[in-house]
């Protein structure tokens, strides 16, 4: 069963592509998404990436949370339910 993560902090200058490959080389990425804004299409700063496994995640979690992308220091956690 996939684990979704939530990742914040993220610098303007990341894109789908770019989160889903820094959480690829923790595991399988189901998806990735940075949420953009409706009006302007920027980026919100947060998006949320879905692991194939929970090792995989708890592995992204523990290596990526507080690590510096792009010159931001971004926090990752597990997503909390709708």
């Amino acid at each position: 069963m996939s684990t979704k993560l939530f990742v914040g902090s993220l610098p303007w200058a990341v894109n789908d592509d770019t989160l889903k490959a820094t959480f690829e080389e923790f595991g399988k990425v189901v998806s990735a998404k940075v949420i953009t804004d409706r009006q302007t299409g920027r980026s919100r700063g947060f998006g949320f990436v879905e692991m194939e496994s929970e090792s995989e995640a708890s592995n992204a979690i523990s290596s990526l949370n507080g690590k510096d992308i792009k010159g931001r220091n971004i926090i990752v956690s597990e997503a909390k339910p709708k």
